[in-house]
């Protein structure tokens, strides 16, 4: 199992490179102990087959907000910001899929569930957070949940 973690968590920062063209500095991973997990805006991606669980991306939405401007060249606030968050994520998601088949770990994704202002509870056998600073828009908290 740690080999195949070694690889969620490389593919999900290899995945972040991949889809978000903004220069970014990516934060060591570390155990995520807490069982609620805050954000301003966030998306959740559940995780099935060789590995289950799931991802979360959580910033603020001023954050979101910079990284669609960059991304769209145009200003994205209230459901346009929300839909793009979710988008976000899927994309993310979906590039770690394609990672991982790379290397012989297959895993499906569900679709994405974009919360506000909200927490989300969890329970997973393992959790990861790995820090990312989007240069000159701010940081995004990824934190991977695993089950057993």
């Amino acid at each position: 199992m740690g080999e195949k973690i070694t690889h969620v968590l490389n593919g999900t920062i290899e995945s972040v490179k991949n889809v978000i063209p903004i220069p970014i500095v990516v934060g060591k991973p570390s155990l995520f102990k807490e069982p609620l997990l805050k954000s301003e805006i966030g998306v959740l991606i559940g995780m099935i087959g060789s590995i289950r669980g799931s991802l979360v991306i959580k910033s603020r939405a001023k954050t979101f907000c910079g990284i669609g401007e960059e991304m769209f060249e145009m200003h994205l606030d209230g459901e346009m910001l929300q839909s793009f968050t979710g988008e976000l994520g899927n994309m993310l998601a979906g590039n770690l899929c394609t990672i991982l088949a790379g290397k012989g770990i297959d895993i499906d994704i569900t679709p994405p569930t974009v919360v506000m202002d909200g927490s989300i509870m969890h329970n997973s056998d393992l959790a990861f957070r790995v820090g990312v600073d989007i240069i000159g828009k701010g940081e995004i908290g990824i934190v991977l949940m695993l089950e057993n």
